[in-house]
């Protein structure tokens, strides 16, 4: 499976980069456990180096783990999928910012079980900060987003926004965090981000569906 993003206003990558398949069943990152082949064989887009992909793509009742060891302030990571064929559209799956979930997640909020095979990928974007609320019900981190739109692009939405607007217009043109580092942990493929962010990242396949 391949994943194509088109070049997006304000980021320095060709109109269109076709990602590589790569066998998901590596098995120098892979092993199994309780029923699921648990593989950390994901990838870092050579020209795109913002963005991560799963190596072959998720397909109905994986469970993609995500765990954020340390996102900074100001930062948000963001897991899309392709709403199109040639996904110049994409839909919001989750979003965490430093506290863990920005969005809303059923259950473990570092997992998501995957109701459709389909092209998705993580990236991470910086947003303005914000010191103190500036109203009762605003917070300090956003938590409300547009749910579809161009690839990597995070459109924050809600009263928090509202505020923020003339700063958000400014990031809005600023590219995603760049990988820094990438590295596999045994079956978990972890990546650094410019900046210190850690995130790890592995792929639950239930043994039975296997080849």
């Amino acid at each position: 499976m391949i994943l194509a993003l088109g070049m997006l206003p304000g980021l320095a990558v060709p109109a269109q980069t076709t990602l590589p398949p790569v066998d998901v069943y590596a098995p120098a990152y892979s092993r199994q456990h309780g029923g699921y082949l648990i593989s950390g064989d994901f990838k870092v887009d050579p020209v795109m180096s913002s963005v991560v992909y799963p190596a072959q793509a998720l397909v109905k009742d994986d469970i993609l783990s995500v765990e954020p060891v340390h996102l900074n302030d100001d930062e948000y990571l963001v897991l899309q999928e392709c709403a199109s064929p040639d996904c110049t559209s994409v839909g919001i799956v989750r979003v965490w910012n430093a506290y863990g979930a920005a969005t809303p997640a059923l259950g473990n909020e570092n997992r998501i079980r995957i109701k459709h095979e389909n092209k998705y990928f993580l990236w991470l974007k910086r947003l303005p900060s914000v010191m103190f609320s500036p109203c009762d019900t605003c917070g300090t981190h956003f938590d409300n987003f547009e749910t579809y739109g161009p690839p990597l692009v995070l459109m924050p939405t809600g009263t928090l926004a509202a505020y923020k607007r003339a700063a958000l217009a400014a990031a809005a043109t600023t590219a995603p965090v760049p990988v820094k580092a990438q590295d596999h942990d045994g079956s978990t493929f972890v990546v650094t981000y410019d900046g210190g962010s850690k995130v790890r990242i592995k792929r639950m396949h239930a043994v039975r569906d296997a080849q």
